[in-house]
């Protein structure tokens, strides 16, 4: 976002504490009758809080930028957003393994009790398995300037260009 690209907001009825505060700009949170109310592209339910791309957010960034970034609320997000914009849509799995996602939690302040909880949860989900239905899959388990930079080079965005023109390619 910092970069000038297009971000469509995921609009969900989760609350993030402050262990997750950075993801407050990665999701807008709203009540459930907000929600209801919406209409959603992809939309889904996520242990228990609603996740979705609104319909108007996702048209007015199609119209007005060449590249969009959009979080899927899950993969069956693909299916229904293709039908829109299929033969502009790729798609891109950030993938972690199971070691790296324990870590993260434990970085984050969680607790055994959780950590417990979403591993199993994920396992039982096959969540580790969801990137066979995306285009590229980027691994996600080192530095977090390498997974951009592959995504970037998946988008096409890794020549230098001077600030007004790279504005100009992204809209």
């Amino acid at each position: 976002m910092t970069m000038g690209i297009s971000y469509v907001p995921m609009i969900t009825t989760k609350y993030f504490d402050d262990r997750y505060a950075y993801k407050r700009r990665l999701y807008k949170t709203v009540k459930s009758e907000e929600f209801s109310a919406g209409k959603y592209i992809a939309q889904a339910e996520y242990q228990g809080n609603k996740y979705g791309l609104l319909r108007a957010d996702v048209l007015e960034s199609y119209q007005y930028h060449k590249v969009s970034i959009m979080m899927l609320p899950d993969v069956d997000g693909i299916k229904q957003i293709s039908k829109f914009i299929n033969q502009d849509l790729t798609t891109i799995y950030l993938m972690i393994d199971d070691v790296v996602f324990v870590d993260r939690m434990l970085r984050a302040g969680c607790s055994n009790d959780e950590i417990k909880y979403y591993v199993e949860y994920s396992e039982t989900n096959k969540e580790f398995e969801k990137y066979k239905a995306a285009d590229y899959v980027v691994k996600n388990t080192g530095a977090p300037r390498a997974a951009l930079e592959q995504i970037l080079a998946i988008m096409g965005l890794v020549t230098l260009v001077p600030q007004k023109e790279f504005d100009q390619l992204v809209r």
